[in-house]
Formats: C-alpha cells, sequence, structure tokens
C-alpha cells in the first residue's frame, strides 16, 4: 500500500502524537516536535498535530500546566483536544503513541480497518534513554509534566533524523 506522500506527490510528512485525552502528552509533543522541525532543514517539509484515544476533553485547550511547562520551554500552542479517526492512518506518515497502551489501540484499529501498522510507534523508542511510556502526568505535579517535556525533547534528534529519512524516500533511520 502506498504512503500518502506517495500517493499525493507530496514532498511533506504528516505526523501524528496520540495520548489518551490530548490535554497533556500529546500536545506537548506535538509542540516540542513543530518547534524542532521549524528550527531544522525540515521546516515546511512535516505538519504536526495531535488527538486523543478518548473523548473525555474534546474542544478543551491543553492542561494548564501542560501549558505552562510548554511556555518555559519557549514552545508556543494553539490547542483544541480532539479524537482519533480512522481514516487518518491513510493521511498520516507517522502516528506516535505516547505509551504501550495507547499503541496496541492503535495498532487494533489499524487491523481493523486494513490500514498497515508499521508506520505506528511510541516516541519513546525515538529517547536515547531508552524505549518505554511517557508517563501521564495528569494526576500529578507540574515536576512531572518539566520530566515529560525533558523525555520529549530528547526524543527529538533522532526523530528529526527518521523523518529525513522517510522525506529522502529511502530506508527511515531505526529507532
Amino acid at each position: 500500500m502506498p504512503s500518502r506522500r506517495e500517493e499525493l506527490s507530496t514532498p511533506e510528512l504528516r505526523v501524528l502524537m496520540v495520548c489518551t485525552g490530548n490535554i497533556c502528552r500529546s500536545p506537548m509533543a506535538e509542540a516540542i516536535l513543530r518547534e524542532a522541525v521549524a528550527d531544522s532543514d525540515l521546516a515546511g517539509r512535516v505538519v504536526v498535530g495531535s488527538a486523543a484515544m478518548h473523548a473525555y476533553h474534546v474542544g478543551e485547550d491543553a492542561d494548564r500546566r501542560a501549558r505552562a511547562v510548554l511556555d518555559e520551554g519557549g514552545y508556543p500552542l494553539a490547542h483544541r483536544a480532539r479524537v482519533f479517526q480512522a481514516e487518518w492512518f491513510g493521511t498520516h506518515d507517522l502516528i506516535l503513541a505516547m505509551d504501550a497502551g495507547h499503541l496496541r489501540e492503535l495498532r487494533q484499529a489499524a487491523a481493523r480497518v486494513g490500514a498497515p501498522t508499521e508506520h505506528v510507534q511510541r516516541i519513546r523508542d525515538f529517547d536515547p534513554a531508552g524505549p518505554g511510556d511517557v508517563p501521564d502526568p495528569y494526576y500529578d505535579t507540574i515536576a512531572e509534566f518539566r520530566d515529560v517535556r525533558a523525555m520529549l525533547e530528547r526524543a527529538m534528534p533522532a526523530l528529526l533524523e527518521h523523518l529525513r529519512g522517510l522525506l529522502e524516500g529511502g530506508a527511515p533511520s531505526a529507532p
């Protein structure tokens, strides 16, 4: 099955970050990747978004602590929570889950609609500190939101390299 990029012959990639409610982890990942892309040779070639697995917070802004931690890091974010739609498997080149539960749910959803799953991965697969989950800071303090930001920031260099590989049409770098 050709990728969306091959079908449309566009020089851009679409990346989607996914967490539980789309108010903490995934909007943070969205803002951090968007800024990393803007500051790199990939500017204008990668479109970044985020979504939720569940409709708990549809239409809401990001959590106030997530916004505060993003502001501290200089990451702008205009956001409204939304729920992942199965048709997005065909419109996104890379879907990054925040934890193993999201990864499992996304891959099951892909299988139900006959979509390939190789472009569904966990974001911490790109973290040099090791793969694993981005913990949900929702019930914690702002310190845990800062920890999440640090994890996401660590993943950016390898993620950018992976995106370069996808754009060059060759084999992407392995996370």
